[in-house]
Parts: structure tokens; C-alpha cells; sequence
């Protein structure tokens, strides 16, 4: 993914806490995901206007972490998502 590009949950497609399983998932009509803490950390700072970049950025400087890192492994799995159509990018 360019460090440019904006991601966001297209529409029908939510964060959603489930109090029943006590996590969180990604829910789109019919389908759902069930996501670990990195996955939910990393949707959490998808709001539709900042890059990619931005959010790497981001998730580095709020977690400690080696920049390239997170932007190797947010890459990954926004593309995994972006293949499964839970997530489009401006």
C-alpha cells in the first residue's frame, strides 16, 4: 500500500465489540471477521482522511515500534482485507 493512499471502511462494513465473545470483529453484510489486538489497533485508526502514512506514523510513535515494521505488517494485512473487500482506499 503507498504511503499516500487513505483507507477506509466502505460503507456497510463496521468495528463492531462483541460483548458475547468479548473481542472485537469486523463485521460486513453477511460476513465477519474476528480480529486480534494488532488487526483491531490497526483499524481503530482508519477514520477516512489520513494516510496510510499517517497512520503508520501513528501506530509507531503510540506503540513503540519500529516504523518499517508496522508499515510492512499494517500493509499486509489492509491488503488481505482490501482483497476480501472489507476495506477500500482512496
Amino acid at each position: 500500500m503507498e504511503l499516500d493512499a487513505i483507507p477506509y471502511l466502505p460503507r456497510g462494513v463496521r468495528l463492531h465489540f462483541d460483548k458475547v465473545r468479548d473481542t472485537w470483529v469486523l463485521l460486513a453484510p453477511e460476513r465477519a471477521i474476528t480480529l486480534d489486538q494488532v488487526g483491531q489497533a490497526i483499524l481503530s485508526e482508519l477514520d477516512g482522511t489520513r494516510s496510510f502514512g499517517q497512520i503508520t506514523d501513528d501506530l509507531a510513535a503510540k506503540y513503540n515500534a519500529p516504523k518499517d515494521q508496522i508499515v510492512q505488517d499494517s500493509a499486509g494485512f489492509l491488503k488481505a482485507l482490501r482483497d476480501r473487500r472489507f476495506l477500500e482506499v482512496q
